[in-house]
C-alpha cells in the first residue's frame, strides 16, 4: 500500500533505492549530490548500535541512507535552516524513522546546549566547501548557505565534531581536495587523527574532485591513502563501484 504525502510547491519525492526509503527535496533549493551518497557509503561499516551525529544535515540525506545501510542505534542531524529542517522532518515521518532519526534546528555552534561533550560514537559531515567571499555566490539563500562558510567555517565543523565524539570515536567527512591541508590541520588541532583518505575522480586521467576522510578521536598518527574511487568508466558510464552504491539492497 502506497504511503501518502503532501508535497509543497517545487518539492519532489526522490527514491533512494534502498529499503523503500525516499526523501523530499525542493527543486529550487539545494538538492543532494553524489558527495552525500559517497560519504554515507564510506561510513556504512560503523559499529552496530552506534550513536551518530550529522553536522549540517540539510534534507537529512546522509542519516536516511545510513538508516538504510547500517544498524545504528540513533542519529541526530543538526541544520540551521528552518524550512529545510521542516522538510527533513516530513521525510523522517514518511520513512517511519522517528524512533531513530531526529533533527535539531540550530547552528552547530550551539550543540553544547543539547548534548554533553563526548556524547556520540560517530560524526559525519558534508560541510559547505567554499570559504566566504570565494567562488560563485548563488543568490538563493538555501544554496548559498549549503555551499559557503557563512554561518560556520571548516574549523567550526571540525571542532564541534571533535567535542561531541567519544574517545576513539570516528569522524567521517567529504570535502574538496583543495581544502585538505586545512582539514588535516584542524583535525590535528582538535585531536581527531586522519586515518583513511580516498580521492574521488570523475574518470581516469582527471584530477580528484572530492576527498573522503575518516579520522579517529585521540588515535595515534598513521594515514592510509586508499585507491581512487572512479565515478565513470568510458562514455560517461558509471563505474561498477558507483552502480553498487546506488543499487541499494
Amino acid at each position: 500500500m502506497k504511503k501518502k504525502i503532501n508535497l509543497k510547491e517545487n518539492e519532489r519525492l526522490d527514491d533512494l533505492g534502498i529499503k523503500e526509503l525516499k526523501i523530499i527535496q525542493n527543486k529550487s533549493g539545494f538538492c543532494f549530490g553524489i558527495d552525500s551518497v559517497l560519504l554515507a557509503n564510506f561510513a556504512k561499516d560503523l559499529k552496530r548500535g552506534s550513536k551518530v551525529l550529522d553536522l549540517g544535515t540539510g534534507t537529512g540525506i546522509i542519516p536516511t541512507l545510513l538508516c538504510g545501510k547500517t544498524e545504528l542505534k540513533d542519529v541526530v542531524g543538526i541544520e540551521i535552516q528552518p524550512e529545510v529542517c521542516e522538510m527533513a522532518n516530513r521525510s523522517i515521518k514518511y520513512n517511519k524513522l522517528d524512533d531513530k532519526f531526529s533533527i535539531i534546528c540550530d547552528s552547530i555552534l550551539n550543540l553544547k546546549k543539547y548534548f554533553l561533550k563526548q556524547s556520540f560514537d560517530v560524526v559525519v559531515s558534508n560541510p559547505p566547501y567554499k570559504k566566504i567571499n570565494t567562488g560563485i555566490v548563488n543568490q538563493n539563500d538555501a544554496k548559498m548557505l549549503s555551499r559557503h562558510e557563512i554561518t560556520a567555517d571548516l574549523e567550526d565543523f571540525v571542532k564541534a565534531g571533535a567535542e561531541m565524539l567519544k574517545d576513539k570515536g570516528e569522524f567521517y567527512m567529504v570535502h574538496h581536495p583543495e581544502r585538505l591541508v586545512d582539514i588535516f590541520y584542524y583535525m590535528r588541532k582538535y585531536k581527531v587523527e586522519p586515518k583513511f583518505v580516498r580521492f574521488v575522480v570523475s574518470k581516469v586521467g582527471d584530477m580528484p574532485k572530492l576527498v573522503l576522510i575518516k579520522a579517529v578521536k585521540n588515535a595515534k598518527p598513521f594515514l592510509k591513502v586508499e585507491k581512487d574511487l572512479y565515478i565513470y568508466k568510458e562514455n560517461q558510464v558509471y563505474s561498477e563501484e558507483i552502480i553498487e552504491m546506488y543499487k541499494g539492497e
